[in-house]
């Protein structure tokens, strides 16, 4: 969808993942980084970018869109928000729609949805699943000043109180995969 631009952040260590590159760990036959960003795009969202960080120079070649580096990753999930939005800020995104790179079984169904639920009024539109609020996440720019100032290993839940809901049940699974044994798990799991 024209104007909003598609994040994937991807710039953790992996480090609940034994230190190997979590990004790339295969996930049916592909890189698991690559499953949310085709969630995107079949969800509608033209403009995608990857946020790295950690491993950056091993995982962008296998990343087929734009990828910015985030050189304070480590400073946490803030660090990678405040990339989100430089990037949308440059290209003059009216929202991001975000989703997390260890996803896999995230589906575009659910990006369509909460592209569809965008209320003019709404700051963010988050899908839930059961109720239970996750990915993906619309933020529309007039959050963006406030997501650059978040700061530490926090992400934008307390800035996404005022977020309208839409239910993703039956539409993927928001489930990602922090440990090898989660991933398995996913492996095994439904579409």
């Amino acid at each position: 969808m024209a104007g909003v631009l598609g994040v994937v952040l991807a710039a953790g260590a992996g480090t609940r993942f034994g230190g190997a590159l979590k990004q790339l760990a295969t996930f049916r036959g592909r890189p698991l980084v690559t499953w949310p960003l085709q969630a995107l795009r079949e969800g509608g969202v033209e403009d995608v970018v990857v946020v790295l960080g950690a491993h950056a120079d091993a995982i962008a070649p296998v990343v087929e869109a734009d990828t910015v580096v985030c050189d304070d990753w480590a400073d946490g999930m803030s660090a990678s928000l405040r990339c989100a939005v430089s990037v949308a800020e440059r290209r003059g995104a009216e929202a991001m729609m975000m989703v997390l790179g260890d996803q896999p079984l995230l589906t575009g169904a659910a990006v369509t949805k909460v592209l569809e639920a965008r209320e003019p009024l709404a700051i963010a539109v988050r899908a839930t699943y059961g109720g239970v609020p996750g990915h993906p996440t619309l933020i529309e720019s007039a959050m963006f000043t406030a997501l650059a100032e978040l700061r530490g290993d926090t992400g934008a839940r307390e800035l996404l109180r005022g977020a309208a809901f839409v239910e993703c049940e039956g539409l993927g699974r928001p489930d990602d995969a922090d440990t090898p044994e989660a991933l398995a798990r996913l492996e095994d799991a439904g579409p």
